[in-house]
């Protein structure tokens, strides 16, 4: 339950609930006085990461106005409906800062024109949904909901990134509206299969498609205002929206429409059957949402204008009633401290405005006459009828708008009619009038534009040629012949009445199959958090296992790994250098590092082993000096010799320590696998080299130091000049390093010389 009332405190301060309207009311108004005064699409670009090519460009057509009046206008009913759901609420600022932000995030998401800005605001609606989902964070079940929400988003969020840098790589744009227009020019790439998969995920997963659907229902642990806003009418949205913003570019693609109309046909159905298990009302009202989700999915896959059409009716229709209807539950949680339908009859005597709202919301819902759920319904049978979809694709929708008509059932007639027999702790009551405000305003608004559809028709018809661009919005009526129209969705009702009526005997006979759905999606999901930390801890037992020479073989076998994959998917027309014969000092060089290097793997003795491997150190500073870098020969000279000085003096003393009499069995210095690592890193880094060497020579680096240094250090040393002046920051970075090192090591050597006294 997020009732609320359990979690406020004694003393509630001073009402501030035009504080909280202040900027989503601001918001809303500005936005409908420039509709009225400026005309559509509105457009502009500020720089951000011109060398990446990205910008923060904005774009407002039909589509994103339509978006920006829901996001605006019902979050204005929201934060009014908040301030009453959540008065005294101890964290109730905390719940309307993260709205506000959300509302923000998603104005930024609906109007960026910049694939790339349009992720960052995309991730930003997941971090706050987890935040908000999250709210009351001391109980399990929310923490749970919000990590689950999270999960499944936030990897689609990635998905999404992936798909949007290909798609701008493939475009050569990452600019909505460029790609659209030259979508012709790279729609044969075969790179557009997998950009495409990639933002069917990130879409899928933000408006819970399956196989991600079921994060949806879990997160109504949220309190009823985050239900209402979020996932209703704004967030679970986005991803359809992504899809019907890049629906001009790809629509004529045969992947494009079958893997929209089967995924959203599929997840509706699902849905639809879901609903059936459920009693808690925001779970139900949940499962219906996903199913019409599903059935948005499904209309911006199929071809046609009428297809544009019905998504920018069902969006808006969807809105109008799903969110009063969260705000009902919410009443009745609130009202009477259940939402378990099971103990929910009668409620009229007690919530007669809630009754009200919760009627004409669902008559919306159910798609009845006179109502704007009735108009978007007759524009997608139109719809229908004209991409000639096929016949089991028909049934399929025939059968979620019968569960439909049954939720809307559920929620009109089921809780608010009947006899009030049901013993309950408390005595049921009204809402305040903030809480009742917002579902009464919407459900009206529903009926006022399926009473005049005229009303919406210039909105509807530029978002639905945002969506199909042949579409001339000013020939778009959303007037209907009522009688052909009530004829034709009359099996609808009928079937849903009566699935409402068998409600229950449906709700048991769906229970025996509880087995067949604890092995659906959401048990993958358990089975893989269960299945992390035993991955995690077999891991770190075999990478983190304290030995050296384990982490330094694995990385090594990595790297080199990595090298080759690159190389090998380069191609093999590789350029190799013309082979010139080597000076004698550099060759003498190159064969004191090979015989220091291959001496030791034979050496068992660690005294022997440091001199030889010191014979690597000293073998590269005589071919820095053969190669004219005599500053980094003499370097590295010197840091060999007191390297080499240095441990081998410790060395000595640590044998002194040794128990004579312990025999130490000599340690086994060849190892094959070591030894296929290094040989197999030495040969692609000989290789890589070698390839890159053989390319040009780009003097402009060499030239700038060689310009500059002079006149910008007073100094003819490039090199000192580099290190000390031109990266300094570095090198002062390196020797804070060698400081706290030194600092590190101090109190250990001093602890070692104190236990020696």
């Amino acid at each position: 339950m997020d009732n609320p009332e359990q979690n406020q405190t004694s003393k509630k301060g001073p009402d501030s609930t035009l504080f909280h309207l202040a900027i989503p009311t601001l918001l809303f108004s500005c936005l409908v006085w420039w509709l009225f005064y400026q005309p559509l699409p509105w457009s502009f670009q500020i720089a951000w990461v011109p060398s990446l090519n990205i910008g923060f460009s904005v774009f407002v057509d039909g589509l994103s106005a339509q978006f920006l009046l829901m996001i605006s206008g019902i979050g204005c009913l929201v934060f009014l409906y908040g301030t009453g759901y959540l008065a005294g609420h101890k964290k109730a600022n905390h719940v309307f800062l993260l709205l506000l932000l959300f509302m923000l995030a998603m104005i930024g998401a609906v109007v960026s024109d910049n694939l790339i800005v349009l992720f960052v605001f995309w991730e930003l609606t997941s971090v706050l949904s987890f935040l908000l989902v999250g709210f009351n964070h001391e109980e399990e079940n929310n923490r749970k909901s919000a990590q689950q929400a999270m999960l499944i988003t936030g990897s689609g969020g990635l998905c999404l990134l992936l798909g949007c840098i290909l798609l701008g790589q493939i475009a050569g744009t990452y600019s909505i509206q460029l790609l659209i227009a030259r979508a012709p020019l790279f729609i044969n790439d075969p790179r557009l299969f997998w950009a495409l998969g990639f933002v069917f995920i990130g879409a899928f997963t933000k408006s819970a498609q399956f196989p991600f659907h079921f994060w949806l229902p879990n997160a109504m642990a949220a309190p009823t205002p985050v239900s209402a806003y979020l996932h209703s009418a704004t967030m679970v949205k986005l991803g359809i929206y992504l899809l019907a913003r890049l629906d001009p570019a790809f629509s004529d693609l045969f992947f494009w429409e079958v893997s929209l109309i089967t995924v959203g046909i599929f997840t509706a159905v699902i849905a639809a059957i879901q609903t059936i298990y459920e009693r808690d009302l925001k779970r139900i009202l949940a499962w219906s949402t996903i199913a019409t989700l599903g059935t948005l999915v499904m209309l911006v896959g199929m071809p046609g204008e009428g297809a544009a059409l019905a998504t920018a009716a069902l969006f808006f229709a969807h809105a109008l009633y799903k969110a009063p209807l969260f705000f009902v539950a919410g009443n009745l949680d609130h009202g009477a401290g259940t939402r378990q339908i099971d103990c929910l009859t009668g409620m009229r005597r007690y919530m007669p405005w809630t009754a009200t709202a919760a009627f004409f919301a669902a008559i919306s819902m159910a798609g009845l006459p006179l109502t704007f759920g009735f108009v978007a319904k007759d524009i997608i049978n139109l719809a229908k009828s004209q991409a000639n979809l096929l016949q089991l694709v028909s049934y399929a929708a025939f059968f979620v708008n019968v569960v439909s008509v049954a939720v809307a059932a559920i929620a009109a007639i089921h809780i608010f009619w009947g006899q009030d027999t049901i013993p309950r702790k408390a005595q049921p009551h009204e809402a305040n009038l903030r809480m009742l405000f917002p579902p009464l305003v919407l459900a009206a608004t529903g009926l006022l534009f399926g009473l005049r559809p005229a009303l919406i028709d210039p909105l509807l018809g530029l978002a639905a040629q945002s969506m199909a661009p042949g579409l001339d919005p000013n020939k778009v009526d959303l007037s209907y012949d009522a009688i052909p129209v009530i004829e034709a969705t009359f099996g609808t009702l009928a079937l849903g009445l009566f699935t409402y009526l068998r409600w229950d005997w449906l709700h048991n006979k769906f229970n025996r199959l509880q087995a067949i759905q604890k092995r659906g999606p959401e048990s993958w999901y358990n089975a893989v958090l269960e299945t992390l930390p035993l991955v995690a801890v077999r891991s770190t037992r075999v990478f983190q296992n304290g030995m050296l020479p384990r982490y330094l073989l694995t990385l090594i076998a990595t790297v080199a790994a990595l090298l080759a994959t690159l190389l090998a998917a380069s191609g093999l027309n590789w350029q190799w250098p013309e082979m010139e014969s080597l000076p004698f000092p550099v060759l003498g060089a190159s064969m004191v590092i090979a015989a220091g290097a291959l001496a030791t793997f034979r050496v068992s003795d660690h005294l022997i082993l440091l001199l030889v491997g010191g014979m690597v150190g000293y073998g590269s500073a005589l071919l820095f000096l053969f190669t004219g870098a005599p500053d980094l020969a003499l370097t590295q000279f010197v840091v060999e010799t007191i390297f080499v000085v240095v441990v081998a003096a410790v060395l000595v003393k640590l044998r002194s320590f040794r128990n004579e009499t312990a025999k130490v069995p000599p340690e086994k210095r060849f190892r094959p696998l070591h030894f296929l690592v290094a040989a197999s890193f030495g040969s692609v880094f000989v290789i890589l080299c070698l390839l890159v060497s053989a390319l040009p020579f780009d003097p402009a680096l060499t030239d700038f130091y060689g310009a500059r240094s002079l006149l910008d250090a007073n100094g003819r040393n490039v090199v000192n000049i580099i290190l000390v002046d031109f990266r300094a920051l570095d090198t002062l970075g390196e020797i804070s390093v060698l400081g706290f090192g030194l600092l590190a090591a101090y109190p250990l050597l001093k602890q070692i010389r104190e236990k020696r006294r």
